[in-house]
């Protein structure tokens, strides 16, 4: 796990460093993006990453009505920047089959990365933003991630995407 300082210790590890077993979900209920970014949303803050549900829920909606998060990829990027979130974290979840994300026409998503970020961290999440970018190149890697059959070895897939 990150030290509460971030922004010094980004540029050594890997995407594993901020996330953990119980912030993996590989069977996301939810269809669309509102109800996944939610069902991600309680689980960060079932581990005490996000204060309060509601807030960071409508903010990361609000972020992804203002520019979707998702690529070309299959992946969604989605966060808020809240001052009550104290340390750079996601959530990743992953859908059995690949959904709208957004508006018709968007890309077609089956991974979603939800960051909490804290307000005053934006270095930190630009390049965590940037190592998840890597993740997006990388055919094999997404092939793992989505085949993964638990948690742990999602976490081994995740530690491969060094930070940079």
């Amino acid at each position: 796990m990150p030290p509460e300082n971030t922004t010094a210790a980004i540029t050594e590890g890997s995407l594993a460093d901020f996330t953990r077993r119980e912030l993996i979900v590989l069977q996301l209920r939810e269809r669309d993006a509102a109800g996944i970014i939610g069902e991600l949303s309680q689980v960060l803050r079932e581990q005490d990453f996000v204060p309060d549900v509601l807030p960071f829920y409508q903010a990361a909606l609000n972020q992804e009505l203002l520019a979707s998060s998702a690529n070309g990829f299959g992946i969604a990027l989605a966060h808020a920047r809240l001052s009550g979130v104290k340390r750079l974290q996601f959530a990743f979840g992953r859908t059995t089959q690949s959904v709208v994300w957004g508006a018709k026409g968007s890309w077609p998503v089956g991974l979603v990365f939800l960051l909490a970020v804290p307000a005053t961290d934006a270095a930190a999440y630009l390049h965590l933003l940037s190592s998840l970018a890597q993740l997006s190149r990388s055919r094999e890697i997404l092939a793992e991630l989505r085949v993964a059959p638990d948690a742990a070895t999602t976490l081994t897939i995740l530690r491969k995407i060094k930070l940079h």
